[in-house]
């Protein structure tokens, strides 16, 4: 693959937020799933496993459980942020969630265990960022990358769909899954269902610095809040239009 070919897979791929019940053929489904085995991670750990729901039953089961909890997960946090910048879900009339008409769920699990293959120097003083597990939760978001971008490359859409702990609790019990290991993330897969608007990123002039921090380009507290009111809104309305149609 050229640079060209590689950088339009990178900007075409969308989080994709309702797709088509369409079958997936299993042949793309190994395609993606072999991406993300090809992930990197600390020590080479590869703390990732994947249990891929087609299961109607389990799918509709899955999610009830998120529509049971969605208000103390999202609608209450949101409701304390002034209106223009809340979460999306927090408007939309409750309901169950889109993905129980996926025909693909991969749920992303991780063994924490396999940290123990990185140095013991990112174990004992706090690793990346002064986070313990930093190293850890980037070996997982690697390989949720490489299926998002695979899954892109396939003409099929993608969500990255998070896990929030309380939900863990109840997909495991669904899934079956060994108390030792985590759920980290969810890869919804199907055909999209509409068409996204282009995506929206700052300009890489404003972002790269050479040599030193170019303390011109420091945002303030209120650049920053300027820009959530003004980019984040409008891509959110564009995202939301587009979505609806």
């Amino acid at each position: 693959m050229q640079y060209d070919e590689f950088i339009k897979l990178v900007r075409k791929r969308r989080s994709v937020r309702r797709v088509k019940p369409d079958p997936v053929p299993d042949e793309m489904v190994e395609k993606i799933l072999e991406a993300g085995r090809w992930a990197m991670s600390g020590g080479n750990g590869q703390p990732w496993e994947f249990i891929v729901v087609k299961d109607q039953k389990i799918k509709d089961e899955m999610a009830m459980t998120w529509a049971e909890l969605r208000k103390e997960m999202y609608d209450i946090p949101e409701l304390t942020r002034v209106e223009e910048l809340r979460h999306p879900l927090a408007s939309h009339p409750y309901k169950i969630p889109p993905f129980k008409d996926a025909p693909v769920l991969i749920v992303v699990c991780g063994d924490k265990r396999t940290y123990l293959a990185t140095v013991l120097g990112g174990i004992f003083f706090g690793g990346d960022g002064g986070i313990m597990e930093a190293t850890y939760l980037k070996n997982m978001a690697n390989t949720c990358q490489m299926m998002h971008l695979a899954t892109a490359s396939l003409g099929l859409g993608s969500q990255w769909f998070s896990i929030p702990r309380p939900w863990e609790q109840e997909l495991k019990k669904i899934l079956e899954v060994p108390s030792l290991l985590e759920i980290h993330s969810m890869v919804v897969v199907g055909y999209p269902a509409y068409e996204t608007p282009p995506p929206y990123r700052r300009e890489l002039k404003e972002l790269v610095h050479y040599n030193k921090y170019d303390k011109s380009k420091f945002r303030s507290g209120e650049d920053i809040i300027n820009w959530m009111y003004t980019s984040r809104k409008s891509i959110r309305t564009a995202d939301g239009k587009a979505y609806n149609k």
